[in-house]
């Protein structure tokens, strides 16, 4: 069995444990947790090797990465 397959299996066994929204709203927030942490050690392994530096994360700042909006009459 993967991990991916283990990782499906528990989780199905945490949610069926699950008895209301509260207990939701908190497992979500572990989970996201989790993912936050992860990403956050990502970035950090980035900034110690030099892959992101200040200058990098200023740009990032300037960016502006949203899809502009189109009118309903515009689309095709």
């Amino acid at each position: 069995m993967s991990y991916s397959q283990e990782a499906k299996l528990e989780l199905i066994n945490a949610l069926n444990c699950i008895t209301s929204a509260a207990e939701l709203d908190e497992f979500k927030n572990l989970v996201a947790g989790f993912f936050a942490k992860k990403a956050q050690r990502a970035i950090d392994e980035m900034w110690d090797n030099g892959s992101i530096t200040e200058s990098t994360i200023e740009q990032w700042g300037n960016e502006h990465m949203r899809t502009p909006y189109r009118h309903a009459s515009n689309r095709s």
